[in-house]
């Protein structure tokens, strides 16, 4: 199982689940580049999505994987599904959790906007004070009230992400991905097996995540209910039984392709 975190996390993200999938599965976590553990350059341009697809790629090749699953949390889980887009031969499976944040056609380009807002607010106060302002933040909040020392470690381990790989990642990732919606044709093809996770009180990412799962043709969606963004650690344990049902399920080769007289629209 390869792990890909979101943008407020690292490598150090996915604690909870290598601990329970390490059991039976080899498990691998990373940190995407500008991130602590790994280069971190100051040159723009060697950020963004086509990268960060090919960074986990670059990961089952080094490693000489030839096939993971891929479990993505919002900026990862962008990253995990375009690359079941590009190297759909490479994924066993693909999570896509707290996906879609920003990428609805009414709100893109406002996202884009304030991503490269943030990313000049952290080049002048840096990534301390970007993560106190992540305290208030309302996807966030749940995960504060529900457990203040996992998310006093989450602030923590965000305070310590490098000023400038933090705001070129915002600026050149972030601040220029495309829309998940411009790609719906390839995603009607994309039939790799693939979960979608969403906190019902994550509303940026409600909506897309619903259009995910009716565009991927083999795709499930799991609803956490008083759940916000950060659905890996906020409840891991309901995470990590959403995630070995799913494998389970594939491994038995029982996770298939929604029936067409499934998506009669008729109520009666």
């Amino acid at each position: 199982i390869l792990f890909v975190h979101e943008y407020c996390g690292d490598w150090r993200s996915w604690e909870p689940q290598v601990r329970f999938f390490s059991r039976r599965h080899r498990c691998i976590t990373y940190s995407f580049r500008g991130y602590p553990g790994s280069d971190v350059p100051a040159d723009g341009a060697m950020y963004g999505q086509q990268h960060a697809v090919d960074d986990a790629r670059h990961m089952l090749d080094h490693l000489r994987i030839p096939k993971a699953h891929i479990v993505g949390l919002s900026q990862g889980a962008f990253a995990t599904a375009h690359f079941g887009r590009c190297y759909a031969d490479r994924a066993l499976s693909l999570t896509l959790a707290g996906v879609g944040s920003g990428a609805g056609r009414d709100a893109h380009e406002q996202f884009k906007k304030d991503a490269q807002a943030t990313a000049q607010h952290i080049r002048k106060e840096g990534m301390a004070k970007y993560a106190e302002g992540l305290t208030t933040n309302p996807t966030r909040s749940r995960f504060k009230q529900k457990d203040p020392r996992g998310f006093a470690e989450f602030v923590k381990h965000l305070s310590e992400h490098p000023d400038i790989g933090a705001a070129n990642t915002m600026e050149n990732y972030q601040g220029k991905r495309p829309s998940l919606y411009d790609f719906e044709e390839e995603w009607k093809k994309l039939d790799v097996p693939t979960l979608i996770i969403c906190g019902d009180e994550d509303d940026p990412c409600l909506q897309p995540s619903l259009y995910l799962k009716r565009v991927l043709p083999n795709a499930g969606l799991a609803m956490f209910a008083k759940t916000g963004h950060t659905v890996n650690i906020e409840e891991p344990d309901a995470f990590n039984r959403e995630l070995w049902n799913f494998i389970a399920l594939i491994e038995a080769s029982k996770w298939t392709p929604r029936q067409p007289v499934a998506k009669d629209a008729s109520l009666i």
